[in-house]
């Protein structure tokens, strides 16, 4: 990626963050001058040097630009450090905000106790990252979970499975030796085995074939598994809950294909 790749991307990413188009051309173009007038700015931005003032002043009350009230006046953005926790800490505000604010909205339809025969669609890698792990931190009794891709083992996924309570059964599959091996050592205190479920990698699989991601199962009453799309490698998954979904069942037996029989408790 060379430099204008690199400046494009980080005045996306400011856009995304909260900030205008100008606001975060003009705090790009600052990040790379000691200081700036409003002309040297616009010059290097393109931003119209009326909309520099409005962009600096807005940048100024968030804390990510200071003025020298000289003539002409001068700025200068603040350490790259500080500029990314002050924007870091804003985000993080607004997502709370915006729990708080949800949290408290009224639901207006009840439960109507169907859940147990429903099958729900989960896309992006994020999002299935978090429901995992929230239904690993929720179980009970056992967390089955089989990786059919190395790099589904994230350093927070790892943190999850390390914080399983003692009395949760806890077996890890993995696609390969070698995978089963970086579990062993990241999660010590689980039963690791290599899949064998041979239609996770099977020989006659083509290179542009769906993959398998991630199956998951806990407490033997809900399921998630993923596959990884083969061109955006994008993951998707379904998720299903009940301990008599069919779902459940046709997953738990053939996961158990894959588990030690001292570690099944079905056995």
């Amino acid at each position: 990626m060379d430099t204008t790749d690199n400046l494009e991307e980080a005045i996306e990413v400011l856009q995304q963050l909260g900030l205008k188009e100008y606001e975060a051309r003009c705090f790009v173009g600052l990040a790379r001058l000691r200081t700036g007038t409003a002309k040297q700015l616009s010059e290097m931005t393109e931003v119209p040097r009326t909309r520099v003032y409005d962009a600096v002043r807005v940048l100024e009350a968030q804390g990510l630009v200071e003025v020298q009230h000289s003539s002409p006046q001068r700025f200068r953005a603040v350490p790259l450090q500080e500029a990314t926790e002050t924007l870091r800490g804003q985000y993080e505000a607004r997502v709370e905000r915006l729990h708080d604010a949800l949290d408290s909205v009224e639901i207006v339809e009840e439960d109507d106790g169907s859940a147990v025969q429903q099958v729900w669609a989960i896309t992006g890698r994020d999002a299935i990252e978090n429901r995992t792990e929230k239904l690993i931190k929720g179980a009970s009794d056992e967390v089955v979970l089989v990786l059919g891709d190395e790099s589904l083992l994230t350093e927070d996924l790892v943190d999850t499975l390390n914080d399983v309570s003692s009395g949760i059964e806890l077996i890890v599959g993995a696609l390969t030796p070698s995978l089963e091996e970086r579990v062993r050592s990241a999660v010590p205190a689980a039963t690791t085995f290599t899949s064998g479920l041979e239609w996770l990698h099977g020989e006659d699989t083509a290179e542009d074939d769906t993959a398998i991601g991630r199956l998951l199962l806990v407490d033997r009453s809900t399921i998630l598994v993923s596959s990884i799309m083969p061109d955006s490698k994008e993951e998707q998954a379904i998720f299903g809950e009940g301990f008599g979904n069919g779902l459940v069942v046709i997953s738990r037996r053939l996961m158990a294909q894959g588990l030690l029989t001292a570690s099944d408790p079905a056995q």
